[in-house]
């Protein structure tokens, strides 16, 4: 698998590249043979898939294009971001400390997560990995990654824990939405004790988390099962005003990670969380629910 995942910056740069050849009607592949670079390397640079990008380039493209100076000044400060030789020191990726345990496509999940300003969840069958505490994250790991070694497993901990600084950094921190269903606290990951620790951490997240329960009462709302999805919405870009991505849809399930942002999907997947939405316990409900869950496993 590709180790260059996609960045915020390098999908802005790429959505903005696509835009203004559209709008003066070239097809990818003239527009390559153009600027002399390969068909293949400019459709990586538009997907954001490109970790090099040249200054050249840019202007080349920018000009081909009949681009603005402004617009050719804000293409060559994204390039800037979004070229992972200039990165900036800032530990805004720190998780490239871990890239051998991540998979790719999974570094741009973080990447939307860490840029996102609201998130959406439901989770049928496991507590999320930014609400999960470090021993329920060990248990479920020890269990998936058998051949890891201990300094292996205590990593993927050390990203699940460090992942959740965008739900209680002091600035802008990211709202969370989370429909879970009881099953999710019924069955057990590790121990009792894990168990009501992570019920108890659940019940008191911060004003910005909100945890909603479907009781097994509620029977199927969707009339059969639904797996565990994602929605993440943006914050608008103060360049432009409009959002510095689309919304996306995460879907994960064993083996595959799936991104969808076509208004379609996003539209469908909104209105299932809503309908399931429907018939979930209220917050403060939830967090009786947790708690007296939490005591049966201290009993």
């Amino acid at each position: 698998m590709s180790k260059n995942p996609t960045t915020i910056p390098r999908r802005q740069l790429g959505r903005q590249l696509r835009e203004l050849r559209q709008a003066v009607g070239l097809s990818l592949a003239d527009a390559a043979r153009l600027i002399e670079r390969g068909a293949g390397t400019l459709q990586r640079l538009e997907k954001g898939e490109n970790p090099r990008i040249r200054q050249l380039d840019i202007e080349t493209l920018c000009k081909l294009y009949s681009a603005s100076q402004e617009q050719t000044q804000q293409m060559k400060a994204l390039a800037l971001q979004a070229d992972r030789r200039t990165r900036p020191a800032d530990d805004s990726y720190w998780w490239t400390r871990y890239e051998d345990l991540i998979p790719a496509d999974f570094e741009t999940y973080m990447s939307l997560e860490l840029a996102a300003e609201r998130i959406t969840m439901y989770q049928p069958d496991t507590v999320p990995g930014i609400v999960q505490t470090a021993d329920y994250a060990r248990a479920l790991d020890r269990v998936f990654f058998t051949s890891d070694t201990v300094t292996e497993l205590e990593q993927r901990v050390q990203v699940r824990v460090q992942r959740q600084a965008a739900i209680t950094r002091r600035l802008s921190p990211v709202e969370v939405d989370l429909l879970l269903d009881e099953a999710v606290l019924r069955r057990v990951a590790g121990s009792r004790k894990v168990m009501a620790s992570q019920l108890r951490r659940l019940a008191d997240t911060p004003p910005n988390v909100r945890v909603r329960v479907i009781p097994f009462s509620a029977g199927f709302p969707m009339g059969g099962h639904v797996g565990p999805f994602v929605m993440l919405e943006f914050p608008n870009d103060p360049g432009t005003g409009r959002p510095v991505e689309p919304t996306t849809i995460y879907v994960e399930s064993y083996g595959t990670r799936l991104y969808y942002d076509d208004d379609i999907d996003v539209t469908r997947y909104r209105d299932a969380y809503m309908k399931i939405g429907r018939v979930a316990l209220n917050e403060a409900e939830s967090k009786h629910l947790l708690r007296s869950v939490a005591k049966e496993y201290e009993a």
